[in-house]
């Protein structure tokens, strides 16, 4: 065996030690570069002219809104809420699936659209499903200016109220001044 021209370098053995330097140096740079973070991107070009825009409105609150929902002596539950601008205006509106606190069974629900103009209470603008159709809300989600929902109801009367069995995907979509509803095909199942 020749002897190596070059002498053995402590480097060119990695030990224990050298692993925890190496994790520690690592650890402080990440801690580092979370604490030192550049300026937020703009659009405008250097030295151009800033313009504050409005400030951005809240959605409206579900818990601030009287629903067209009579429930008796039980009280309203909001299932579930989303909010987005689904008009296009520049404000947001929420989307709540609410149904009446009953001790028993499962209470239809009902979804509706709330928005609010400047200054004045949110209100219910549009009802995307009626309590009165006797369907559950298993899901749904604003997306972008679109509202998804999976629908639960009954194939019949025959069906016990407690078991839906047809399941549904609807979306609505804000054209020309109402909700319009669209079923993807493929979209139901019993």
């Amino acid at each position: 065996m020749q002897p190596s021209a070059v002498p053995e370098l402590a480097h060119t053995h990695a030990r224990p030690i050298h692993w925890v330097a190496t994790a520690t140096a690592v650890a402080g740079v990440v801690a580092l570069s979370s604490v030192l973070q550049p300026d937020h991107a703009t659009a405008a070009a250097p030295g151009a002219p800033h313009t504050k825009s409005a400030p951005a409105q809240a959605p409206p609150d579900p818990a601030d809104v009287e629903f067209p929902l009579d429930c008796g002596p039980v009280k309203l539950v909001v299932k579930k809420h989303a909010s987005g601008d689904l008009d296009g205006d520049g404000r947001p509106e929420t989307v709540a699936a609410v149904h009446c606190d009953a001790p028993m069974g499962t209470p239809p629900d009902g979804v509706y659209v709330l928005t609010r103009t400047a200054g004045a209470e949110p209100r219910v603008v549009a009802t995307l499903v009626d309590p009165e159709d006797r369907t559950n809300v298993e899901d749904f989600s604003v997306r972008g200016a679109d509202v998804v929902a999976a629908l639960l109801g009954y194939s019949s009367s025959d069906v016990p109220r407690c078991c839906p069995d047809v399941r549904e995907t609807v979306k609505w979509r804000w054209e020309n001044g109402a909700f319009v509803r669209s079923t993807p095909s493929d979209a139901r199942s019993v």
